[in-house]
């Protein structure tokens, strides 16, 4: 540490570079979910797995594709717990290793059953990873930029479907059952990637100050926010708003599920509903079986795959607009107008198939490529944003666990239900999710408020929950002053940290006045020593 300039430096990175490098990398853990996602859409066409499989039905192949999201689901409602006790980035790590375990058993299936308990081990990883990671993004990203980094994190796993996708095309020439192998064995590297990565990412400083870990917490929030200056005011206001918020919390006892539905039960509800309409609008009809609905259209065996391979790369493109929009423009307008376009494309890929003319196919990838585009740029990354953000620190893994296991349950019925369902009611199917789509709009034109700018600690205020006056958008941070030392509560105190003044945690919650003596003293002293 420079005594002059109060830097402590956890690594070569500090700043905006070590705040994207990470965000980039834990997107790994999405990247994965997407892979796994759209790798068995090509597969499940091939000769050589149909052979390898006895030709299964379609009711076959739908328990096949959707078993991952029941493992999933059981994962992510354990994940909330686990996240909580062990932290954000060993979640990470243990995700993983589950993942490449499970990736191991579908690579060397020798059958059904095989195929399916690899399937589902893959979801216990994928459920864990999916809870944890948009959390961990969220509690380390400022205001200005945590939409911007969770839609870059979205963009992962949308980069991890394509990747599938264009792999499944070019082993679709492999004249072995190397040809459906090789796809399941590369996630399994993937996997490790993240594993190593895990051990040398650090952890959220929300979760480190909720535990205690003051002095690695304020090392952290420097080296994520201040280029490792941990004598900044605005490190310094970073730490007293995140501490003070983590004791009041405690002070209230706001820690099991029943607590978290009984007082929060209308963010819990919102966060839940974003993430089951992101799958009931339609999405996994064409990320699982997009192959499929290339060729109810007219395109056959491995064109449909390529269809889908460009069909894949416009949904990356779509992804990058939201980077620049969610901060600026506001969630609300891109979840809406979203909603939108996609209830008219549903509708019109409906139409196309079921005019059945020559044109149909050229108008079935129109319309597949248009929904696919304004759902990546909307209800693709906000509800993977929203739940994590809207819900405060003492039950945002719990909250975030209950909304990705939503998620999940969709998931499988929309996994399940899709080739049955393109066989009994053919072209209607996509105007059951059109309908979705408008029943969305009208969810969040009515009931989700705007959460752009406005920190993770001035939540409350947002959905009426307390008095405060601070809960307005922050904007960027790279355009305000620093607080004078008149202005900011940290100058109170003579903590070299800036831990908080008794007065102002006293004006905040009468109940916490117990835990005064508690932070009178400096965060070196109060951290108990983060164990690796």
């Amino acid at each position: 540490m420079d005594a002059s300039s109060g830097v402590r430096k956890s690594s070569s990175l500090t700043g905006k570079a070590l705040l994207y490098f990470t965000s980039i990398f834990v997107s790994l853990g999405v990247f994965l979910f997407g892979y796994d996602q759209g790798v068995m859409s090509g597969i499940i066409t091939g000769p050589y797995f149909l052979e390898y499989f006895d030709h299964p039905t379609r009711a076959q192949l739908g328990t096949m594709v959707a078993i991952l999201e029941v493992g999933a689901l059981i994962s992510s409602l354990i994940v909330g717990r686990v996240g909580d006790i062990i932290g954000r980035r060993k979640t990470i790590f243990y995700g993983s290793i589950i993942f490449v375990i499970g990736g191991a058993f579908q690579s060397f299936s020798v059958g059904m059953d095989s195929m399916i308990i690899g399937r589902v081990v893959s979801g216990f990883g994928v459920g864990m990873l999916s809870t944890i990671v948009p959390v961990y993004q969220s509690e380390i990203s400022p205001a200005h930029h945590r939409g911007r980094l969770a839609c870059i994190e979205f963009t992962g796993n949308i980069i991890g479907y394509a990747s599938s996708v264009w792999v499944d095309y070019f082993c679709s020439f492999i004249e072995s059952d190397l040809s459906w192998r090789v796809p399941l064995i590369l996630q399994c590297f993937m996997g490790g990637l993240l594993c190593g990565g895990s051990l040398i990412i650090a952890e959220t400083p929300r979760w480190l100050l909720d535990n205690d870990h003051d002095a690695e917490g304020i090392i952290v929030i420097a080296n994520l926010h201040s280029d490792g200056n941990t004598e900044d005011p605005r490190a310094k206001q970073e730490f007293n708003e995140i501490k003070e918020n983590v004791l009041i919390m405690r002070a209230e006892g706001e820690r099991s599920y029943a607590d978290m539905w009984r007082k929060y039960k209308k963010r819990v509800l919102i966060a839940m509903s974003s993430q089951m309409f992101a799958q009931l609008n339609g999405i996994n009809v064409i990320s699982y079986y997009a192959p499929l609905v290339f060729e109810e259209a007219g395109w056959a065996g491995r064109d449909a795959i390529l269809m889908t391979g460009f069909n894949a790369i416009v949904y990356v493109m779509s992804s990058i607009p939201p980077w620049f929009l969610v901060d600026h423009w506001g969630r609300r307008p891109i979840l809406l107008s979203g909603a939108l376009i996609m209830a008219f494309s549903l509708s019109m890929i409906s139409y196309s198939i079921y005019i059945d003319v020559a044109a149909t196919p050229d108008m079935t990838v129109f319309f597949v490529i248009m929904y696919n585009a304004f759902f990546g740029y909307s209800w693709g990354p906000i509800p993977w944003l929203y739940p994590p953000e809207i819900l405060p620190l003492s039950v945002r893994a719990k909250g975030a666990s209950l909304s990705t296991a939503t998620n999940w349950a969709f998931n499988w019925v929309v996994g399940e239900m899709t080739p049955v369902l393109q066989e009994w009611i053919a072209w209607r199917l996509y105007l059951v999710h059109a309908f979705s789509c408008v029943l969305s709009f009208l969810l969040v034109y009515f009931a989700y408020p705007e959460t752009k700018g406005v920190g993770l600690e001035d939540m409350d205020a947002i959905f009426g929950e307390l008095p405060s006056t601070t809960a307005t958008p922050r904007g960027n941070d790279d355009d305000e002053d620093p607080l004078s030392e008149e202005e900011s509560v940290l100058e109170a105190t003579g903590d070299e940290h800036g831990a908080y003044p008794r007065e102002s945690l006293s004006s905040v919650s009468p109940r916490a006045s117990e835990e005064q003596a508690f932070i009178s003293s400096s965060p070196a002293k109060r951290s108990h020593g983060h164990q690796e």
